[in-house]
């Protein structure tokens, strides 16, 4: 005979599971993922096809960073190449001291911090050391590392930021600098390979 209250119970069960999980790992103050970047244009990028999109190379990118907040998506259209998003930070945007007086989060696709009363570095900063990261995994294997990804751990990501386009005129851009804020800031990686330290 079926149960309600059993079914409440598995899927109060499987959120606790997914939740221990994805928890934050404890991370002693200073800066853990100490290096900028580093980003080589590419003058004649090579064209990738993923998925029914061509994504072209503007430009190879590694980053070995500290995750700040992990966001995954199934139901946008930018979900069939990238479904999950890191906001990561270097310098001193991957020391506990720092991040312990911001709140960060993510949503629809931004990652956004703020601070109470006085920013815990200046605003520029806080700003050009860390990014949200649209990641295309290019495996089912890189996928699934970057869905078990915690906030906390440092990640290093190889690959190119690329410009995504589809035959409809659908078009998403990567930025190519980490001097920009906002809307179109973000940088979107044609990700070839992830290290979890």
């Amino acid at each position: 005979m079926f149960s309600w209250r059993w079914l409440i119970v598995v899927i109060i069960v499987i959120f606790a599971v997914q939740h221990w999980r994805n928890r934050p790992l404890p991370v002693p103050a200073g800066s853990i993922a100490p290096n900028d970047p580093v980003q080589t244009m590419l003058s004649k990028g090579t064209v990738y096809e993923q998925n029914n999109y061509k994504l072209t190379a503007l430009a190879d990118f590694t980053v070995e960073a500290r995750v700040l907040s992990k966001q995954t998506y199934s139901s946008d259209r930018e979900a069939q190449l990238a479904p999950v998003d890191l906001a990561l930070g270097w310098g001193a945007m991957s020391d506990t001291a720092v991040l312990d007086k911001l709140s960060i989060g993510q949503s629809n696709r931004f990652y956004f911090y703020r601070w109470d009363t006085e920013p815990p570095r200046p605003a520029s900063e806080i700003a050009t050391h860390s990014a949200n990261m649209h990641l295309i995994p290019t495996s089912s294997a890189v996928e699934k590392t970057l869905r078990e990804v915690r906030v906390g751990q440092v990640v290093k990501i190889r690959g190119q930021l690329v410009e995504a386009t589809a035959a409809d005129g659908w078009r998403w851009r990567s930025s190519l600098t980490r001097e920009d804020t906002g809307a179109g800031a973000c940088e979107l990686i044609r990700v070839e390979s992830v290290e979890v330290q």
